[in-house]
């Protein structure tokens, strides 16, 4: 990794042009979804698999500082009807899962509330908000399985400093409908199930496979540092290597994801 790793200071640009730009991207995006050769992933409530590949929970209510918690409950509301439309999707060989083209776009009128989302690094409330967690989730769970990670976006911002982190920081998919998508691809011979349930805690996910998957999987954080940039502020870098080891002991790995982020709060630095 680049320890020289430098990044603007962000722009601030005005509100029509954003609503323009994201308008202009959600059309490409659906073009390609509509032009692309992929076989995209389905529901299937028929279908049980039983082998475990990977599980993993988060908490759903995060008390977070200067956020309303009424906006953590809106955010249950929101991953459940997101989580409707994903959960016993069936990943069989040559399919490509996208999250948003299975999702859909996130409205009041399908149920969706005001949630928790960024906006050039500072805290603000929009339909749908809070999504970001069921990416996070997923990525997570698809990172520790034979499935490519095919698309995925990071945080261009680290908003709140680490509080009980389960995992490593930038170990996440940041969603906006539906260009900044969640995308996998299934180039193995095995066939795979997502299930996705909620409690009154938390949001679980768990992907289960036709044949048992004989690789173990690991997620290991590498070079991770935090630096000052010239203009002032502080950024934080890292690596998130995935490493494969089979049954005989041998170990692949491979550079997941590099993340570098804006750092929204300054970090404690020892001297």
């Amino acid at each position: 990794m680049n320890t020289n790793q430098s990044i603007e200071k962000p722009k601030n640009r005005g509100w029509l042009r954003k609503k323009i730009g994201r308008e202009y991207f959600i059309f490409k995006r659906t073009i390609r979804w509509k032009t692309a050769n992929n076989r995209w992933t389905k529901v299937n409530h028929t279908i049980t698999l039983k082998h475990q590949v990977k599980y993993h929970k988060s908490m759903i209510l995060r008390p977070l500082k200067d956020v309303d918690m009424y906006l953590q409950e809106n955010k249950r509301t929101n991953l459940r009807i997101a989580i409707e439309k994903l959960n016993n999707t069936i990943i069989y060989p040559g399919e490509t899962f996208s999250l948003w083209k299975q999702v859909g776009r996130p409205t009041a009128r399908k149920g969706y509330l005001e949630g928790l989302v960024l906006n050039q690094g500072k805290i603000d409330k929009g339909i749908g908000g809070g999504l970001c967690q069921l990416g996070n989730l997923l990525f997570w769970i698809f990172a520790h399985s034979p499935l490519e990670i095919t698309e995925r976006y990071r945080h261009g911002f680290d908003v709140f400093p680490d509080v009980n982190r389960k995992v490593p920081f930038g170990a996440g998919a940041t969603l906006s409908y539906n260009y900044i998508d969640l995308q996998i691809h299934n180039s193995s011979d095995n066939t795979y199930q997502l299930k996705l349930w909620l409690d009154d805690t938390h949001l679980h996910g768990q992907l289960n496979s036709k044949n048992e998957v004989k690789e173990k999987y690991t997620i290991e954080e590498r070079n991770h540092l935090f630096k000052q940039q010239l203009w002032g502020g502080y950024s934080r870098h890292n690596q998130i290597f995935k490493i494969a080891k089979s049954e005989s002991g041998e170990e692949i790995e491979n550079l997941l994801v590099e993340n570098h982020a804006l750092m929204m709060y300054t970090p404690y630095l020892e001297e």
